[in-house]
This record gives C-alpha cells, structure tokens and sequence, in this order.
C-alpha cells in the first residue's frame, strides 16, 4: 500500500468510525484525548479565537480600529498610567506587538507614552480624549458581539462558562511558562 492510499485509507476508516458512532453510544471518557471522535481543545479553542476574531475585526473596521487596538483601549482605561511591559503581561501578548501597537496608536492620537520619572526607560501609557470616545463606539460593537456569542449557551450557564474557560486560559499561561523557550539542538 503507497503513502497516499494509506492516508486515504486512515480518513476513510475515521470517516466510518464517526459514521458508526454517533455519540450517543459512544463514552468520550474512554477514547484517547486526541481521538477523532471526540472534542479536542486545541481545535476548538483555534476555533472560537479565529470565529471571534474575524467577526470582532470586521465590526471593527468602519470604527477605524482592529481588535487588538480595542484590547489596549480597553486595557488602559482600565489600569490608567501602566507600562507597555505590564500592557504586555495584561494582554497576554508580546512586547514588539505591544510597542508597535502603543506607537502606531500614539500617531493615531489615541494614546501618549509619557517616560517614567523613577525610569525614563519606561513608558507609562495613558488614554487621550480621542482614545476614550472610540472606545466607547468600539465597546457597544464589543458588547454586543459578546452577548450574540454568549446567548448560545443557557444563561444560567454563561457566568461559569467564562470562569472555566479563564481556568482554561490559566493553564496554557501556566504550560507556556513551564516550556522551554528554545529547542536545544
């Protein structure tokens, strides 16, 4: 048998496999975590972040904002004179995106950079005025899409949704940290 008909052969045989069971007869609690038949967390989260993301960014657009320039917008207003290394631990981003994203948004008027006076090698970030109005725009646009999301789900079930996908959450920072960095070769 040749590599592709093998694959071929795999895909069918997982075809049927999902075909044969449907769910109800089937105890996902006894399946490998990463069988097919069951619901894997790396794709659903893949899943839910591209969805959320693509629906967020085309509301966005007509407010002249992506969502990760709402995310600072957001994040300043609510811890006012922070460093772009504490606006990187907040976001859960990285330090190059977060400075690009504070110097483009500085251009746009959105935000000042002012040097600390303890540390001039750090910048505290604060809202202008310009940057609080869009926020506001852009947090109706966000509410919104949140509770069309959320509304999917029974209502007395969302709150603990969201506290156990912030364990989730928790636990890939937590694995992340863990890693390595660098594969050693």
């Amino acid at each position: 048998m040749n590599v592709t008909s093998a694959r071929a052969g795999g895909e069918l045989s997982r075809r049927r496999i999902r075909q044969r069971r449907p769910g109800a007869s089937l105890q996902p609690a006894k399946l490998p975590i990463d069988a097919p038949e069951r619901h894997r967390l790396p794709l659903l989260l893949r899943r839910a972040w591209y969805g959320l993301n693509q629906a967020f960014r085309r509301r966005m657009t007509p407010l002249g904002l992506t969502p990760d320039q709402f995310t600072v917008l957001r994040t300043l207003l609510e811890n006012e004179g922070v460093t772009q290394r504490q606006l990187t631990e907040l976001m859960s981003s990285d330090p190059n995106t977060v400075a690009a994203l504070a110097e483009r948004m500085e251009t746009m008027g959105l935000v000042e950079r002012q040097a600390r006076e303890k540390d001039r090698r750090a910048n505290s970030l604060r809202l202008k005025p310009l940057g609080k109005r869009k926020y506001e725009a852009a947090r109706l646009v966000a509410v919104t899409l949140q509770t069309q999301i959320l509304s999917t789900l029974p209502k007395d079930l969302r709150e603990k949704f969201l506290e156990h996908l912030n364990a989730v959450a928790e636990a890939c920072r937590t694995a992340a940290e863990q890693s390595p960095r660098r594969c050693k070769r």
